[in-house]
């Protein structure tokens, strides 16, 4: 699947969330949205990045800004992640990867060197009109979310 760009219409989904409730692009037609694809709950990078979007939760929320985390992990895991580190956005369920993929964060990277095929962390902000305004690609963990924050406000 090729990257998506800045400027595309973002592909709709209706995915499960941590409780088992759908939750839909559509429920946040009107507003401005970051959804980040991750690969799996409570591994160290995982969690740095949840625990730092969590960390700017607020400042995000002040721009009426929703943030969702993705993963193909399913809702009990998240139910512990988000429960392990009190975590205060929803985490998405997508087991067959197939949003993912509709992303271009699921698919063909280099991991120690090697190329396999797997979750490509990935984030990306969604405008009100499901355009795309920010894309990232195999970011680093590390400050990440403070850099989403920043492309906001900017």
């Amino acid at each position: 699947m090729a990257r998506l760009e800045v400027g595309a219409k973002a592909p709709f989904f209706t995915l499960t969330n941590q409780i088992g409730d759908e939750v839909a692009l559509a429920d946040f037609a009107g507003r401005r949205l970051v959804l980040y694809f991750y690969p799996a709950d409570d591994t160290p990078g995982c969690t740095r990045e949840a625990c730092q979007f969590n960390d700017e939760l607020g400042a995000f929320e002040e721009l009426g800004v929703a943030v969702l985390g993705v993963s193909p992990d399913p809702p009990d895991t998240h139910v512990a992640f988000r429960t392990k580190y009190g975590l205060g956005f929803d985490l998405l369920s997508d087991p067959d990867k197939a949003v993912m993929a509709k992303y271009g964060a699921y698919g063909e990277k280099m991991l120690y060197g090697k190329a396999v095929v797997g979750v490509i962390r990935s984030t990306f902000v969604l405008g009100p009109t499901r355009r795309i305004e920010h894309a990232w690609y195999a970011p680093r963990t590390d400050g990440h979310a403070a850099r989403v924050l920043k492309a906001l406000e900017g």
